[in-house]
């Protein structure tokens, strides 16, 4: 397998990242980032699990080798989540016997239900990375106490126009601290071959001790703006973190404890265009 068949796409990537987009994927066969089996440090992983009963997510599930996988080896609590219709079709038909599976089409981020592990296996990549403090927020939503999320990310940036999207070590550990408890973050020693190198294991515990809320910003037009904005919430009592998106409309705040939209927008009230909406999901 060559190095670029790893990009997800090789046409339409302007279209919107929408289920018509992943749908058209399925359709038209366009699945160069399929493994063909479960990824190799995610097998691994599950074989060292000793209760079979756990609630299991793993959401932008694909062709689901890694449930596939779990209900050969005895577990009994899965759920996938995918976004396009073909797709959970075909699962839906190749797992008709097997009541352990949850198959679920619709949007993650809409998804409402509380897990002791969720498997990220090339849903974060795919997701354009406007998204990504959703995405940290609905995970440690979705997740029970003591929850664990976990699987591999891509420790590079890709030329072209994504899906997939990259990123580093550092820029994850940005994003996702002190929402989650880092157990291992580092380079993937047994990816499969065309990713060795280019992976980043990862292990987080939902950190309990801490509140996590994403609000609707308003009237921020570039990274200075946000910046400022980032450093005037950072000075509020229990504020941990405070990231806002790429597109400088969704702010994720993380606190001891929770923090009152009021005192989010007093803080930004030093120029008027500036607009706080509590928007969680």
């Amino acid at each position: 397998m060559a190095q670029e068949e790893i990009v997800c796409c090789v046409k339409n990537c302007e279209l919107p990242l929408d289920a018509n987009y992943w749908n058209n994927q399925y359709i038209t066969n366009t699945t160069g980032w399929d493994l063909g089996v479960v990824s190799p440090p995610i097998q691994q992983y599950i074989n060292a699990i000793n209760n079979k009963n756990l609630a299991i997510l793993i959401p932008g599930c694909g062709n689901s080798y890694e449930a596939e996988y779990l209900l050969d080896n005895g577990f009994t609590n899965i759920t996938v989540i995918d976004i396009a219709p073909k797709l959970v079709d075909q699962l839906k038909e190749k797992f008709i016997d097997n009541k352990n599976i949850k198959i679920i089409l619709g949007d993650f981020f809409q998804h409402q239900h509380q897990y002791d592990l969720i498997i990220e296996q090339t849903f974060f990549c795919a997701l354009p990375p406007f998204m990504r403090q959703r995405y940290v927020y609905k995970m440690h939503q979705l997740l029970k106490a003591n929850g664990i999320l976990l699987g591999l990310l891509f420790n590079r940036h890709f030329e072209k126009q994504g899906p997939p999207f990259g990123g580093n070590q550092h820029e994850y550990e940005q994003l996702f601290i002190p929402s989650f408890i880092v157990n291992q973050l580092g380079t993937c020693t047994n990816s499969v071959v065309p990713r060795l190198g280019s992976e980043l294991w990862f292990d987080f515990s939902k950190n309990e001790n801490v509140t996590v809320q994403l609000f609707h910003i308003e009237g921020v037009t570039c990274s200075n703006c946000a910046n400022t904005i980032i450093g005037h919430l950072k000075t509020l009592d229990h504020v941990l973190q405070v990231s806002i998106n790429t597109n400088f409309t969704d702010l994720l705040v993380v606190s001891t404890h929770p923090i009152l939209l009021s005192n989010l927008q007093d803080k930004v009230s030093y120029d008027s265009k500036y607009k706080i909406v509590n928007n969680q999901l």
